[in-house]
């Protein structure tokens, strides 16, 4: 695509129109919902030989492309620093950089973040680093006018707490002021190693990429099973989007510690302010506009787990429902000539076996009590945990920086494949929601703690783990544009 045709011009929908309405989604989960269900009930209708072989099929298809995207990521892709030549001291090679954070009421780590930032290493007056204040309610506004008295490369911008838009809003907000090349998104809790962007910057200019994923590591993997099984999903997950890359096919951004080409994201239209998951949906339009996304496993930017399975739960329902929407926006986009067979394939694997397989799998389930008949889709359910198990034992081999990745062994693989079953509940709940139940835009912000030492620092009164785990288990803040319910 030209590098300055606009959502519109790519047939996108344009920002902040009703998606609900204009975009028909509820209409089009409905008949995901139906296709799904039929697929998944059908065999039980079928002979007694011929039942599974549905499945069957589809486990052979679809682990073959599971086996090769594992096998195919890469042993490793550190960026190495560019090494400097002896004598005179380096000129400041490395372009222009802005570094976003839209936060909102995250006191406990707000010092943290900022105070990171400036120690990481860059030239000297090429980092600046914005903040959009989203409303906070809590000390964070007090705290981010003190940091500005120290550091002179801070930025602050607020806006009213209901603004709308959510994240996006809050970073579109901030990107027609940005003068530097590149943008790099973060999370209020993320952290990063101090030679990070002196290593990031010149990978990503050399490999031609419009935008770069970090490989996203929990900074508290130890803190429970969850926690644990949470990192070792992570490490699954840039294995995964490394392989698809490797077999020509795509990778996707996940918010915390993505680097975008400003150039390519304002000709992408920007933010989407009307969906809940800006990443992903960003993802699907630089891949229409013809614009690579590459993921970088060394350095990583780390991020706090949530600690609790209600937190999980509403976390993993935003997720599921956001990246369902992108397929459904971006469908005709999806199928047309923008992209090539490999993509194509490569897209369809992936959705077959994030989307398709547990609403079949649930059908199945349902198929099985209304007919009395045995389950169906257990072959192409078992290979794809199997090969999950695979893909999570692949990535904490791997040598990596930052947080220790779990030991492998025989109870850990347990863990995260049993963690990951949770998707098989997620997916088709949120997908009924999304068919039958009419809402408005609602985004969830997921809770961040700091450290004890952090939050006393910031609060008066320290929060230790027990507290952390009944506050995540008491619900976390909605930000709603309009008002709506969940």
């Amino acid at each position: 695509m030209a590098g300055g045709s606009t959502a519109d011009h790519q047939g996108l929908p344009p920002f902040g129109s009703d998606p609900t309405a204009g975009g028909n989604r509820r209409i089009k989960a409905a008949l995901f919902l139906l296709a799904c269900a039929c697929v998944g009930m059908a065999p039980h209708w079928l002979a007694p030989g011929g039942s599974l072989l549905p499945a069957l099929t589809l486990a052979v298809v679809l682990g073959t492309y599971s086996i090769r995207t594992v096998l195919l990521g890469p042993a490793g892709n550190s960026a190495e620093p560019p090494v400097d030549p002896p004598g005179d001291p380096p000129e400041p090679s490395l372009p222009p950089l802005d570094v976003v954070v839209a936060a909102r009421d995250e006191q406990a780590v707000i010092n943290r973040l900022v105070e990171r930032i400036a120690a990481l290493r860059y030239p000297a007056g090429q980092l600046m680093l914005w903040v959009i204040d989203d409303g906070s309610e809590d000390r964070t506004p007090e705290l981010l006018r003190a940091l500005q008295a120290r550091h002179s490369n801070l930025r602050v911008l607020r806006r009213p707490r209901h603004a709308g838009g959510g994240k996006s809003g809050a970073l579109n907000l901030v990107l027609s002021q940005l003068s530097g090349r590149w943008l790099l998104v973060l999370d209020a809790d993320a952290d990063l190693q101090e030679d990070a962007l002196e290593r990031l910057i010149p990978w990503a200019e050399a490999g031609g990429w419009a935008a770069v994923q970090l490989r996203k590591a929990v900074v508290n993997p130890d803190a429970n099973l969850l926690t644990r099984a949470q990192a070792m999903e992570l490490a699954f997950d840039a294995v995964i989007q490394q392989g698809r890359l490797a077999a020509g096919g795509i990778a996707e951004l996940r918010g915390n510690g993505q680097l975008l080409r400003c150039d390519a994201l304002r000709a992408c239209g920007g933010f989407n302010e009307a969906t809940v998951t800006d990443d992903l949906d960003l993802s699907l339009r630089l891949l229409l506009a013809g614009q690579p996304i590459g993921v970088l496993w060394d350095p990583p930017v780390q991020e706090e787990a949530v600690l609790t399975l209600p937190a999980l739960w509403r976390q993993r329902q935003r997720w599921a429902e956001g990246g369902l929407q992108r397929f459904l926006d971006y469908a005709p986009g999806l199928v047309s000539d923008r992209l090539n067979a490999t993509q194509k394939r490569d897209l369809l694997g992936f959705f077959v076996l994030q989307y398709m397989m547990p609403v079949m799998a649930a059908a199945d389930l349902l198929g099985v009590l209304i007919t009395g008949t045995a389950p169906a889709m257990w072959p192409f359910s078992i290979v794809a945990l199997g090969l999950s198990g695979l893909a999570i034992a692949s990535g904490c081999r791997r040598p990596s920086e930052g947080p220790p990745l779990p030991r492998v062994s025989a109870a850990s693989l347990l863990l995260g494949v049993v963690y990951l079953v949770h998707w098989f509940a997620v997916i088709p709940w949120v997908t009924v929601r999304m068919a039958l139940f009419p809402k408005r835009l609602v985004w969830a912000k997921t809770l961040h703690h700091g450290s004890a030492e952090a939050v006393a620092a910031a609060s008066g009164e320290p929060l230790p783990f027990e507290a952390a785990a009944e506050q995540e288990a008491g619900g976390e803040p909605e930000l709603a544009a309009e008002g709506g319910p969940v």
